[in-house]
């Protein structure tokens, strides 16, 4: 399988910034880069891999941080998240000086994502799942033939993406959960915005907010 991935935990937060790369054509993208950009930077460096874009699951200063500085000073084009985020890209000042974190540079998305995009690097192409809930324009990144999701804050090991914030949404959340990933299947292992990875068989009989729907 030609697509592998590092995450690099960054923040205060702990917030798994994800490399994907192609191993055929060592061509990369980086998931979520909210910060620690010298940490992600020698992370790349020691892969040998090419960075191509920046892929946004949603627009929280953990996760999308340091996107306008990185596109802009490598020149990479930045790819999501849905456009319901936008009013969260607006607000990344206000977000930074709230949190207690470094200033963000303000961008704008190369590509906007819609429920059924696809998103490539290299050779490998992961399908888009739009995901709302935990913020109305969080998309999920899936590759059925590594049998991996990248799905930001939508689920964690033994729990779920907070729902308190502006826009977000409990029953919304399930939703999203139910019809959107469970169908990736069981087996598929997928990597959260926080913590430990887990699979969506497991979650779906140990975690007690999603457990036996």
């Amino acid at each position: 399988m030609p697509l592998h991935y590092l995450t690099v935990p960054v923040t205060p937060f702990q917030q798994n910034c994800s490399i994907l790369w192609c191993t055929r054509t060592m061509q990369a993208v980086i998931v979520d880069p909210g910060g620690d950009l010298p940490k992600l930077r020698a992370a790349i460096a020691k892969l040998g891999v090419t960075l191509q874009q920046i892929w946004l699951t949603h627009a929280h200063i953990d996760h999308a941080g340091a996107t306008g500085t990185l596109a802009r000073e490598d020149g990479l084009p930045i790819v999501g998240p849905h456009p319901g985020d936008q009013f969260w890209i607006d607000g990344l000042a206000q977000q930074a000086q709230m949190f207690g974190f470094p200033r963000a540079e303000p961008f704008t998305p190369t590509r906007w994502l819609a429920d059924g995009d696809s998103v490539t690097v290299g050779d490998c192409t992961l399908d888009v799942r739009h995901c709302p809930g935990h913020t109305p324009g969080h998309v999920v990144f899936h590759s059925a033939q590594a049998q991996r999701a990248f799905v930001g804050d939508v689920l964690f090991a033994g729990s779920i993406g907070r729902t308190d914030f502006p826009g977000g949404d409990h029953d919304t959340l399930i939703d999203s959960i139910t019809r959107r990933l469970w169908p990736m299947g069981d087996d598929t292992v997928f990597v959260p915005g926080h913590g430990p990875e887990s699979s969506f068989g497991r979650e779906r009989q140990h975690n007690p907010y999603v457990r036996g729907t």
